[in-house]
């Protein structure tokens, strides 16, 4: 069997996080509309790279390093960021969708960082790919561009140093590290169009 292989049941788990997730963040108040096909449909690209790189990432370097790891969706907490977001008309929306567990061989601090980084660095990644998009001249830049900022601020989010958050372990592993995946982050995020 294939130690990186994806089962079904975390499949299925991955995809209904991304989808409920999108949902969440395409509900808005505009016209009297609170869904929009089309909106849904920027939001499953935009979100749903920046969620599903960010924890395949994480399960990956994790696997690398010895130990198992899956990806467990969060069913009351995904269930929350759709009541929020339908009860605020699109105007608050919390979204913890779930998170990769390690476990089966105990990793050093370092390697427990380097997981923590992986999934912001993941985030970087898809971010400067979809600024590539827009610096080529792709069709439709300006949707590759909120592509690439909305990898950044998820990217920057999870960096944020507080448990549970990925920071939090980054930061208590490697203060520079940490710092310089914040920069390279709030850089992509904040480079103009």
């Amino acid at each position: 069997m294939d130690r990186f292989a994806i089962g079904r049941r975390e499949f299925l788990e991955i995809a209904v996080s991304v989808v409920v997730v999108a949902l969440a963040f395409s509900l808005y108040p505009a016209e009297d509309v609170l869904f929009d096909p089309a909106v849904f449909a920027v939001m499953l690209v935009a979100v749903g790279t920046g969620f599903v790189f960010h924890e395949l990432a994480h399960r990956q370097v994790a696997i690398e390093y010895g130990a198992l790891a899956r990806y467990h969706a969060w069913t009351s907490l995904l269930a929350l960021a759709l009541v929020l977001a339908v009860a605020t008309g699109g105007n608050f929306v919390f979204a913890a969708p779930g998170a990769v567990y390690i476990f089966g061989r105990r990793l050093s601090p370092e390697k427990y960082g380097k997981v923590s980084l992986a999934g912001p660095a993941a985030n970087l990644a898809m971010s400067l790919f979809f600024r590539l998009l827009v610096l080529a001249g792709a069709p439709f830049a300006a949707f590759w561009f909120f592509c690439a900022r909305t990898n950044a601020f998820l990217g920057l989010f999870n960096l944020l140093p507080f448990a549970p958050l990925d920071g939090s372990k980054v930061f208590a592993w490697d203060k520079k590290a940490w710092a310089g995946a914040a920069a390279a982050l709030l850089a992509s995020l904040f480079l103009p169009y």
